[in-house]
C-alpha cells in the first residue's frame, strides 16, 4: 500500500469517527445549559453584522461615511429596532436608498 492511500484510509478514517462520535453523544448535546444556550444566541446575528456592515461602511472598497446605503441601512436598523417588523424594515430601507440616491 503506496502512501498516498495510507493518507487517504487515516483520512475517511478519521472523517467518519469525528462524524460517528456527534452521533454518540447526541443525547447530551440536546440539553444545553441556559449559559451556552445565551452564548450560541448570538451567532447569528454577529454572522448577520459581519456580511452587513462592510457593505454598508466600505461600499465601493475605501472607508465611506457619507453614502447613501450607510444612511439606508442605519434607517431601516431603527425601523427594524423600534418595530420588529421585517417588511416595514425592507420597504422603509429600500425607500430611503432609492430617495437619496435619486437626489
Amino acid at each position: 500500500m503506496s502512501r498516498v492511500w495510507t493518507v487517504i484510509a487515516f483520512g475517511g478514517a478519521g472523517t467518519y469517527a469525528m462524524r460517528a462520535s456527534f452521533l454518540a453523544v447526541a443525547h447530551r448535546l440536546a440539553a444545553v445549559p441556559p449559559w451556552l444556550d445565551r452564548i450560541l444566541r448570538q451567532i447569528p446575528p454577529a454572522a448577520m453584522a459581519a456580511i452587513v456592515v462592510p457593505s454598508l461602511l466600505r461600499p465601493h472598497g475605501h472607508f465611506d461615511l457619507f453614502q447613501a446605503r450607510l444612511l439606508a441601512g442605519l434607517v431601516a436598523a431603527a425601523v427594524a429596532w423600534k418595530t420588529r417588523n421585517v417588511g416595514l424594515t425592507l420597504v422603509v430601507g429600500m425607500g430611503i436608498l432609492i430617495a437619496v440616491e435619486a437626489l
